[in-house]
């Protein structure tokens, strides 16, 4: 991954560590299913809106549409209906434990199913000490919820799973432009989730949400959702499905660095021994670590 790439994947992580924080308020008022549909829908009026402005063409075609049907499913429908629900049942703590989950199943899927992602010794390596660094850095009490709860907790892994398909399953969009793809399978998630929204939640009848609420809706559509899948697309066409999704990683740390930036929360020791655990974790991934050889010992295979 280049520089550039990089960054890319620092803003992410910061728009989608975001999304944690909006969902866990929106679904406070809202059913979980009502929060998908309005993220989708908002961000898919926004990045067709786009589109249209600069010149930028959606699929004419049912069967162009298909495979943004199958990526809006894979990677808006079933994840953010699974996750909002799970949000309901555990702490956003232990929902993003489970979320950095993606990358493990990713690079073993994508060890499986391409030639080119293939899983090395150095890669292995790194995405456990990573995973090691996001446990230590929201804290290893959060593991006691394991215990409970267990169907919210195998809907966040069931979540994980399904975006490890989601990027695998998007490297047939390179070459294509990023809002093409990206405002293609919100609209496509728009439709597959509103039915659902409208027959389980029926919004109609639901109390009028606070401001708040709202706020926070359009904040996990706008930011974390049309913004956030421009970046993604991009990424995921520069760098691959294993790279993009090592997002989840870094998530916690831009979610505990904004805490103390904005919201003036504390910085602990154990948060920063998991960033650098973390970040020794993501330059095993990338190779550097091993290409300057740091002597533990390990070869790149």
């Amino acid at each position: 991954m280049s520089a550039t790439d990089w960054l890319l994947l620092i803003a992410l992580s910061i728009l989608w560590g975001g999304s944690f924080f909006f969902g866990k308020i929106a679904v406070a008022e809202f059913p979980p299913l009502t929060v998908a549909f309005g993220r989708v829908a908002i961000a898919a009026a926004v990045l067709v809106a786009l589109a249209r402005a600069t010149g930028v063409a959606l699929p004419a075609s049912l069967a162009a549409w298909q495979p943004l049907v199958i990526m809006g499913l894979l990677n808006n429908a079933i994840p953010f209906g699974l996750i909002l629900w799970g949000q309901t049942h555990i702490p956003s703590g232990l929902a993003a434990i489970l979320n950095a989950t993606t990358p493990l199943f990713t690079v073993l899927i994508a060890h499986v199913v391409t030639v080119d992602e293939k899983l090395t010794r150095a890669r292995a390596v790194g995405l456990a000490i990573g995973f090691t660094g996001v446990v230590v850095m929201i804290g290893p009490d959060m593991l006691r919820e394991l215990g409970a709860n267990i169907a919210a907790q195998i809907a966040c892994l069931l979540a994980a799973i399904s975006y490890s398909f989601a990027g695998l399953y998007g490297r047939r969009f390179r070459g294509e432009p990023p809002l093409r793809i990206a405002a293609g399978q919100l609209v496509a998630s728009t439709v597959l989730l509103a039915p659902l929204a409208l027959l389980i939640d029926r919004p109609w009848t639901l109390p009028s949400a606070s401001m708040t609420a709202w706020a926070a809706l359009m904040g996990t559509a706008l930011l974390s959702t049309a913004l956030g899948y421009l970046i993604y697309f991009r990424v995921l066409a520069r760098a691959g499905a294993t790279n993009v999704l090592l997002v989840t990683f870094l998530i916690p740390v831009s979610a505990i660095l904004l805490g103390t930036l904005i919201l003036g929360e504390q910085l602990n020791p154990r948060h920063i021994a998991g960033m650098i655990a973390i970040a020794i974790g993501l330059s095993a991934i990338d190779g550097r670590l091993w290409r300057y050889r740091v002597g533990i010992g390990l070869s790149p295979r």
